[in-house]
């Protein structure tokens, strides 16, 4: 099994972050999304990453790879055993993309201009609003770590990169909280690429 993966993307991280939960033992290629190979336009028509190649099956758009690799490998499940359940896990993981990640595309695209400012303050608040979610759950609406983390943890450990600090009040606690429980984990530790690390120092 071979990932070809951007070191900096958020959704690579995803999916490595997945693997890593699973235990799976696989190749990662570290490829820049601004050179894509012959090999990887063979595996996926649009060369976009991440790319999953597993035998004759190639893999690619990273809600489909997470998916994937929850069912081939199926401990520990990171979406609930209900279908009512995993369809909500579904739903949130498109909020989280079209909300927030629309929202991190805006800003890494324009940094410095009014729609990057505009975007960024836009994500704070909704993060700072989201926060007292994480009073009762420790992870996002369920007691259980799930796929639904996978997507969300990428993108908060970007939040320097993006400009974004949220500082520690009685209303953020609860979100700052879930970022340190989310990072301390053994696998998404072992998710970073160099590169990544460099974000918090």
């Amino acid at each position: 099994m071979t990932l070809f993966s951007d070191p900096t993307c958020q959704y690579s991280h995803r999916v490595r972050i997945v693997l890593a939960e699973k235990g799976v033992t696989v190749e990662i290629e570290d490829t820049d999304s601004s050179c894509i190979t012959d090999e990887i336009f063979e595996a996926n028509p649009y060369g976009s990453l991440p790319t999953l190649v597993d035998r004759d099956l190639a893999l690619y758009e990273s809600k489909v790879v997470m998916e994937y690799l929850d069912e081939r490998f199926p401990h520990p499940p990171l979406l609930p055993v209900y279908p009512v359940a995993r369809a909500q896990s579904r739903l949130w993981i498109y909020r989280i993309e079209r909300d927030w990640c629309t929202l991190t595309g805006q800003i890494l695209s324009d940094p410095n201009g009014d729609a990057g400012r505009t975007a960024r303050n836009e994500l704070n608040e909704s993060l700072v609003a989201v926060a007292s979610i994480f009073i009762e759950l420790p992870y996002f609406m369920s007691d259980d770590y799930t796929l639904v983390d996978c997507c969300l943890a990428p993108m908060l450990w970007r939040l320097p990169q993006f400009g974004i600090e949220i500082h520690e009040t009685s209303q953020t606690k609860p979100l700052l909280e879930y970022m340190k429980r989310v990072f301390a984990r053994d696998a998404f530790q072992k998710s970073l690429t160099d590169l990544e690390r460099e974000i918090h120092g």
